[in-house]
């Protein structure tokens, strides 16, 4: 889960304009490590350090540290915590275990994506929803206008915590050195630990296709737990700060959905490949869960079928594809690509496209403009470990 990225790039220290942005807790760090920063839902956040490919690759093959903390973070208590989940997200909340992860999309009532969120259950009555960035005062205006009689409370996080997503294959041995509980961890499940004087939340959890952990910690400590977490790195450090660029393209590669792209407001969760994370049996029959927003709508799509599927693509040479670009068949425009990149890990442009689900073929053309270059329609994820 993320949300569009917008390349307004400043210098490492151009504070100006910085002081118009939220900065999170390790808004220092970033500078002090020649961080390229950029505009990103009003926050200050690292595009890059050095390079996106360098940095990509660093993931795929050793571990990066992405700071997310610009993500949302909203705490639900109360006895009707559950239900007033059940009712925002099209997965099912009701009867998930303490220390469990649940990927879910808030939908608006005709079916389309509000936001693609994670739900934690810490344990009966307590809840956790990390949002994007982009989409927090969205979620929070959805939340307080479908509070209709549920007794909850509802807290935004987001300022007093901070978050880090450290990702690659290496990860996870480094981490256990910090708690043998760590390796022991399944994906989608979460622990607790204290560090220093610290409560701190760990999630096998990522948006990278590499394995890893997502951090949630307390904004005022958030700097010197993860200096205790990564010590004793040594000459070669198996983890390095990574930006949002090489977030974006890992993701690509990985076939997960980026808010703003394959998921909006007029696309609905079928087409976007993500029935899994969709349950329209809430509240039906004896499942006692209650049904969410833009269920009904979404069993209409799901009866009736979706006119449009999202569907990986493979290029021939080396430009890059890009949102908004047309699908072609026999010179007709069939499609949009929603992202696109020049693939660090295989060398080839990848792009993922909306086209009609209807649609059999096995390539397709997409337009640069002066010229059209030959895709092949390949299935997603275009890498998987």
């Amino acid at each position: 889960m993320g949300s569009t990225i917008h390349l307004n790039i400043k210098g490492t220290h151009s504070m100006a304009h910085t002081q118009e942005l939220s900065t999170t807790p390790f808004h220092a760090y970033h500078l002090e490590n020649g961080a390229k920063m950029v505009d990103f839902a009003g926050w200050d956040m690292p595009l890059l350090y050095n390079s996106i490919i360098e940095e990509h690759l660093q993931v795929r093959q050793s571990g990066g540290l992405f700071d997310v903390s610009h993500m949302g973070r909203l705490k639900f208590t109360g006895k009707d915590a559950c239900k007033v989940l059940d009712r925002l997200c099209t997965r099912q909340i009701h009867g998930m275990q303490n220390g469990q992860i649940r990927y879910s999309i808030v939908c608006n009532p005709q079916g389309g994506c509000r936001d693609d969120v994670l739900v934690y259950k810490i344990k009966d009555n307590d809840y956790l929803m990390v949002c994007n960035g982009a989409n927090r005062e969205k979620i929070l205006s959805h939340i307080d206008e479908n509070r209709g009689n549920y007794d909850f409370k509802l807290k935004d996080e987001t300022e007093s915590t901070a978050m880090i997503a450290l990702q690659g294959p290496k990860v996870i041995g480094l981490l256990g050195s910090v708690s043998t509980e760590i390796p022991e961890l399944k994906r989608y499940r979460f622990t607790t630990k204290n560090l220093l004087i610290a409560k701190v939340l760990i999630s096998r959890t990522g948006y990278t296709g590499e394995d890893g952990v997502e951090v949630i910690l307390p904004s005022k400590l958030a700097t010197k737990v993860i200096d205790m977490m990564l010590k004793n790195l040594g000459d070669v450090p198996i983890v390095k700060p990574t930006g949002l660029g090489a977030r974006d393209s890992l993701r690509l590669e990985a076939g997960m959905p980026l808010y703003g792209h394959e998921l909006t407001e007029e696309i609905d969760p079928l087409s976007a490949g993500l029935a899994f994370a969709v349950k329209l049996e809430k509240g039906v029959g004896e499942n006692e869960a209650e049904p969410f927003i833009g269920q009904e709508a979404l069993r209409t799509i799901s009866d009736k079928g979706s006119g449009t599927k999202l569907v990986g693509l493979k290029l021939e040479g080396k430009r890059s594809p890009r949102q908004h670009m047309h699908v072609l068949h026999d010179g007709e425009v069939i499609g949009e690509v929603t992202s696109g990149c020049l693939s660090p890990t295989f060398g080839y442009p990848i792009a993922m496209a909306y086209i009609p689900s209807d649609f059999a073929g096995e390539s397709v053309d997409l337009d640069f403009g002066r010229t059209q270059i030959s895709a092949t329609i390949v299935p997603l994820p275009f890498y998987k470990k």
